[in-house]
């Protein structure tokens, strides 16, 4: 039996977004992660802002119970126009 990934779910699963700092980048970015985890709580996502001001990156920790749950979310985070790296 070949396992389907290195992880055992459900496990607490942190994903970093980075796009150009936008008013409405963070609140795009929350809610496609709330469709993919209905129990996130958007008031844990983590925002920091690079040194020049031009680029933000959110933190979002979820409860991942699948391996197909994170690539439907990285695929969709994927193709936002307003992210520019998922890892």
């Amino acid at each position: 039996m070949t396992k389907e990934s290195l992880l055992d779910f459900p496990t607490d699963f942190p994903i970093k977004i980075i796009g150009k700092s936008q008013l409405n980048l963070k609140s795009e970015i929350l809610k496609i992660v709330v469709r993919h985890a209905s129990d996130f709580s958007p008031g844990t996502a983590e925002t920091r802002s690079s040194r020049s001001g031009n680029y933000q990156s959110i933190t979002c920790t979820i409860r991942a119970n699948s391996k197909k749950q994170l690539d439907e979310l990285y695929n969709d985070l994927s193709k936002s126009p307003l992210v520019l790296m998922v890892f």
